[in-house]
């Protein structure tokens, strides 16, 4: 096994894909759109990856958030609400937010059981800075580190509650960001004080099993280099400082905001302690580079692999999605 997640190229695995997978056997594969037309057709997909490697507990991921970043998109699945709607919600009355983040999270994750995914990019502890770019927004939970995490362990409760991980992200933070790291590479300034602020959510849930990094240089920790190909940033702050010990995956290897080949930008993010790589977009020459230049997991992400592993049970016991979705709604409506 490699430690790489891989992207697929359309709606089903293609002749080539099947047999460079099978020899290569990646940690697991991510969903986009692209590979999305209807229920039946992704629930085979994702069966068929499993029978490929004969691995009931192979992570499929997919970033299924609510709001822009929704790759499962109607009429086919549901539309979920942006993190803002649960943020406003906690201004008013902070246990009705957390009880209907923790629902929201429960019907997307019977969404994404149902189509045999086990994983969610879910949920964003970044915390909103005023005067930042976009890229995070809405999708923040909160300007508050401590809403955030209140509302963040909601969320990877409710998805739990479908049989589903969550992946904490963008480890150590990506709020103050000025400029959208899929397009350039954001740099931050800001001292070790202010960002404890962005840190205390990651801290605050360092138990999650799964976390994603940040394509972000922050200049008090490593002016040189983006916390996903920094040693000090993983060992010191994520490692370290957050004490996180789960599995630690780059964000995708093929944003802009970071230099060289995607083979090496694989190599170098586990070089620098991510556990897997990440690659999305499914270009067969970065795939087969990414496999020739990491060779086999290494033993401390392996251990880590298999805890997350662990708690995808795929058959945990969830009220059904329409009453999860009215139950949700009724509590945003306090809002």
């Amino acid at each position: 096994m490699i430690a790489a997640i891989f992207g697929l190229s359309g709606l089903d695995i293609s002749a080539e894909e099947r047999d460079f997978f099978r020899e290569a056997e990646p940690a697991g594969y991510i969903l986009f759109g692209r590979n999305l037309a209807d229920k039946a057709q992704v629930r085979t997909l994702t069966d068929s990856l499993r029978a490929l490697h004969g691995r009931d507990d192979l992570p499929i991921m997919i970033d299924q958030e609510g709001g822009r970043v929704q790759r499962m998109k109607p009429p086919v699945w549901p539309a979920f609400p942006a993190g803002q709607r649960f943020a406003d919600l906690y201004a008013i009355s902070p246990i009705s937010a957390m009880q209907a983040a923790r629902l929201n999270a429960a019907a997307l994750g019977v969404s994404l059981a149902e189509a045999g995914i086990s994983i969610d990019c879910l949920p964003l502890l970044d915390v909103r800075q005023p005067g930042a770019h976009d890229v995070i927004g809405d999708r923040a939970l909160g300007a508050e580190p401590m809403q955030v995490a209140a509302l963040g362990r909601a969320v990877l409760d409710g998805l739990g509650d479908a049989g589903v991980g969550g992946i904490v992200k963008h480890i150590p933070g990506h709020g103050r960001a000025s400029v959208d790291s899929h397009k350039s590479l954001p740099v931050v300034d800001a001292g070790l004080e202010e960002l404890e602020q962005d840190i205390a959510p990651f801290r605050a849930l360092a138990h999650a099993p799964m976390a994603m990094t940040a394509h972000i240089v922050f200049t008090a920790w490593d002016a040189e280099r983006p916390a996903t190909l920094s040693p000090i940033v993983i060992e010191d702050v994520i490692r370290g400082q957050i004490g996180f010990d789960g599995l630690l995956f780059s964000d995708d290897l093929d944003m802009e905001a970071l230099d060289g080949s995607v083979p090496d930008r694989a190599e170098a993010a586990i070089k620098a302690g991510c556990d897997i790589a990440l690659n999305c977009w499914a270009k067969m020459d970065d795939m087969q580079g990414i496999a020739q230049r990491l060779g086999p997991i290494g033993p401390d992400a392996r251990r880590r692999l298999e805890g997350a592993s662990a708690t995808l049970t795929m058959a945990a016991g969830c009220a059904p999605l329409e009453e999860l979705i009215a139950r949700r709604d009724a509590l945003l409506a306090l809002a």
